[in-house]
């Protein structure tokens, strides 16, 4: 199923983080986000003109991440905002973090 139809679902320990392979997988859906160096996370740095269309990118990453109870650490720079995406639940990828991305991804 195509990731933009998906709900993030809570994620508890236990359950095996993503192969390097099944990320590389989803990462298809997501294509300018990047896979860290230790596959626990993916992220991307997404800029803007100012400090203030930065802000309110963030605040509206802030309510997609809190509807889907699936939340992203974010650093907030002027005319940048990084976000980087893992489940801490699992230390490392969870398909959780690649629906948020496409989420992420859709926000106008």
């Amino acid at each position: 199923m195509d990731l933009t139809q998906k709900r993030c679902i809570p994620c508890e320990g236990g359950t095996a983080p993503l192969t390097k392979e099944q990320a590389g997988e989803l990462l298809e859906q997501v294509p300018q986000w990047r896979l860290s160096n230790d596959t626990q996370s993916i992220h991307k740095t997404f800029r803007f003109k100012d400090w203030l269309q930065a802000v309110d990118f963030m605040n509206k990453i802030s309510a997609v991440a809190e509807q889907e109870g699936h939340h992203p650490d974010i650093d907030l720079h002027w005319g940048r905002v990084g976000v980087a995406l893992t489940t801490h639940a699992i230390d490392g990828l969870s398909e959780n973090d690649f629906i948020l991305a496409v989420k992420i991804d859709q926000i106008k």
